[in-house]
This record gives structure tokens, C-alpha cells and sequence, in this order.
């Protein structure tokens, strides 16, 4: 589990807030802030080296787990990034699930 309630909360910009992580207006305001940036490449890199080290000791299913404070803004933009950065690989299948991205801002 990845608590990303560090990042800036686009909740708190009025415009922003009936949006989700999967809106290009929350992405891009995530994506004004240098600790995203890092976040994901620091992410993504261990990732990268943990995916190899399941496949080795043959686990099949690696879940990885984004939260935030409402679940609807920034756990979805980084999980999709996460995903789809993911999904690149040959030897990996992702499945995105967003339990809280219908609840009510």
C-alpha cells in the first residue's frame, strides 16, 4: 500500500473537485508538483525490480494498493500512471480497480 495523501489535493481547487484521477485537469495539476514526478519514478523503479523477483520465486499475482484521502483523485491518477506504465511490460498483465472512485466529493 501507497499512501500518496502527500501530494497536492486537487479536492481543495473548487473546479477540480466533481473530477477524478482519470480527468486530464487532475492529472496535469498532479503533475505540477516535483514530489509526483518523483514519486512515480521512484515507484515504477522498484516495480521494475520487484516484478522479476515474484516471477523468479513463481508467484503469479502481485497487488499493489494507491490510497488517498477520498480515493477519487490522486490514489486514481497515480494508479492509472502506475498501470499503464506497467502494462508496457511483457511480462505483466494489470487489472485497475478504483473502489472509491464513485463516491460523492
Amino acid at each position: 500500500l501507497f499512501d500518496v495523501r502527500f501530494l497536492p489535493n486537487p479536492h481543495f481547487v473548487a473546479k477540480l473537485r466533481p473530477h477524478t484521477g482519470r480527468d486530464r485537469d487532475v492529472v496535469r495539476y498532479l503533475e505540477r508538483s516535483t514530489a509526483t514526478h518523483d514519486f512515480l519514478r521512484h515507484t515504477l523503479n522498484l516495480l521494475n525490480f520487484l516484478v522479476p523477483q515474484y516471477e523468479e520465486e513463481g508467484k503469479a499475482h502481485l497487488s499493489i494498493a494507491i490510497g488517498c484521502t477520498g480515493g477519487r483523485h490522486r490514489s486514481v491518477a497515480i494508479a492509472e500512471h502506475l498501470g499503464h506504465r506497467l502494462a508496457l511490460r511483457d511480462d505483466v498483465v494489470v487489472e485497475i480497480e478504483h473502489r472509491d472512485i464513485g463516491r460523492q466529493a
